[in-house]
């Protein structure tokens, strides 16, 4: 009889184990990844994909933790089935600092090769010297934020380097603003049918980047591209929300998150009906907060978010 107690004890947990969801293996990951735990984050990144093989940003992810961690061969294999699944940035994985170490690597030519096929063949249409100019905006754009958080997260932060670094990035920021309003201006938001996915995302980058009242003048731009289908609608939550803060409003879509100065932890920005905040969300193609928040390595509990608002509400100078 003890016997089969036990069997069915030792059943249940296993089942309990493998009861993960694919969502909830990769929260983990993502987690893992922040906290700096690369192989923890692999070997949850591998028990994601033996349950789904879909999402190539996940793939994409699972790459760089990969690399990170010093699993080339895993990295290889991800990074090249996140371009087989829809992946197309490829000035970004040149200059992502996760995959450097990769660049020594005779498969690291044949991936690279690999992408530039395939961008060849999609983008045969595209307008190239515009596609050219904002891969290079891209790069400036992204080459420095990447130099800036990695002193930022620093365990001792060099105040000196951040500012220093912040003021770098904000004259690159001013220079790709012109550069990005001339094309918006005179061409309109382009969609990714013109100058591909990556460089439609570098517009939106860049307004993302800039001042309130540059924003504010591309934001109604920026609607009506997505009604065209010439821009993201996940992009247009980021615009919306920043602005929405900026204002003294609540932000919509929880995709913004600040530090409090007291405590030096991130939290989620204060938004608009949180109960809610998942649908919204799912509305534009974004992950659920609990997603979101463990990409930041913050714990998101709704019900602590609520009670804790009238502070953050405060923090940030929320009017109404």
């Amino acid at each position: 009889m003890k016997k089969s107690i036990v069997f069915v004890l030792l059943v249940m947990n296993f089942s309990f184990l493998n009861a993960q969801t694919y969502k909830e293996w990769v929260r983990k990951a993502d987690s893992c990844y922040t906290a700096e735990n690369y192989t923890l984050s692999v070997n949850y990144y591998s028990k994601a994909f033996k349950l789904e093989q879909k999402s190539f940003v996940d793939f994409y992810n699972a790459g760089c933790a990969a690399s990170k961690a010093e699993e080339n061969k895993k990295a290889f294999k991800w990074l090249n089935l996140a371009i087989d699944k829809g992946y197309e940035n490829i000035t970004h994985i040149q200059i992502d600092n996760d995959l450097k170490r990769l660049h020594g690597e005779k498969e690291w030519k044949k991936t690279i090769e690999k992408l530039q096929k395939k961008l060849d063949i999609i983008g045969v249409n595209y307008d190239k010297v515009l596609e050219k100019q904002l891969a290079e905006i891209y790069t400036e754009d992204q080459e420095i934020r990447g130099e800036f958080m990695n002193v930022y997260k620093a365990s001792k932060p060099d105040k000196k380097k951040i500012d220093s670094i912040g003021k770098i990035m904000r004259k690159k920021d001013s220079i790709n603003l012109i550069k990005v309003m001339k094309i918006l201006d005179e061409r309109g938001w382009l969609g990714k049918n013109v100058v591909g996915e990556q460089g439609n995302k570098t517009l939106f980058l860049v307004i993302q980047h800039s001042d309130l009242q540059y924003q504010q003048k591309y934001l109604p731009m920026l609607r009506e591209a997505v009604k065209n289908g010439n821009a993201s609608a996940g992009n247009l939550a980021y615009v919306e929300d920043r602005v929405a803060l900026r204002e003294g409003r609540r932000q919509i879509y929880g995709s913004q998150a600040a530090k409090n100065k007291k405590t030096n932890k991130m939290y989620i920005s204060p938004m608009i009906d949180p109960d809610n905040v998942d649908k919204r969300r799912a509305e534009v193609g974004l992950g659920s907060m609990a997603e979101y928040a463990a990409k930041m390595n913050i714990e998101w509990n709704l019900e602590q978010y609520k009670k804790e608002l009238p502070e953050t509400e405060k923090l940030e100078n929320i009017k109404n």
